[in-house]
């Protein structure tokens, strides 16, 4: 019986690449997960009793990545009440807009969360995954804290460096 607290599915073994930076966020996190490839067009009832079967060992947030149509995501909230989120991704001439589009533009009582297209939607799927399972575990609320606290430390030094960089004698003569 799985552990997992997130359910990844992918409709594509080609969006691993983006989906791996959900994965290494989500281990950054202490959030276990399991991940699967699984379609809303070739593979649909194993996708629904994947979903079926995360519920029943515990899944508490489903994470869904489709590019083109991505109807993925739309697919996971129809066969669930937890909360999903999209990840569109860019695979077509779109650049990624196509699947924004599926993925946002759900009917009313069958809400998908959606990310940004690509890398930065990747990440933010697993911090946002993680905030809703923070609602009930403070550990994991803590660890977000302390995430965050950690980025803006390195973009406080980033800026002293910059600064101290700006005043030096060589680029005041540049000014």
């Amino acid at each position: 019986m799985s552990q997992a607290k997130v359910a990844i599915l992918m409709g594509s073994d080609s969006d691993l690449p983006v989906l791996q930076h959900t994965f290494d966020t989500l281990t950054s996190l202490g959030v276990a997960f399991e991940a699967r490839v699984l379609s809303a067009h070739r593979t649909p009832k194993e996708t629904a009793a994947f979903i079926q079967e995360s519920e029943q060992q515990g899944t508490e947030v489903f994470i869904a990545a489709a590019g083109l149509a991505a109807h993925l995501a739309g697919a996971v909230a129809a066969n669930t009440v937890k909360p999903v989120i999209g990840i569109p991704l860019d695979a077509g001439s779109l650049g990624g807009f196509d699947a924004l589009l599926s993925t946002v533009q759900m009917p009313g009582g069958t809400p998908v969360a959606c990310t940004s297209i690509g890398k930065a939607g990747a990440v933010n799927a697993a911090f946002l995954a993680a905030q809703i399972l923070a609602l009930q575990d403070v550990a994991l609320s803590q660890r977000l804290l302390e995430k965050r606290q950690s980025k803006k430390t390195a973009l406080m030094d980033a800026n002293t460096q910059l600064q101290q960089g700006l005043a030096s004698p060589t680029k005041q003569a540049h000014v």
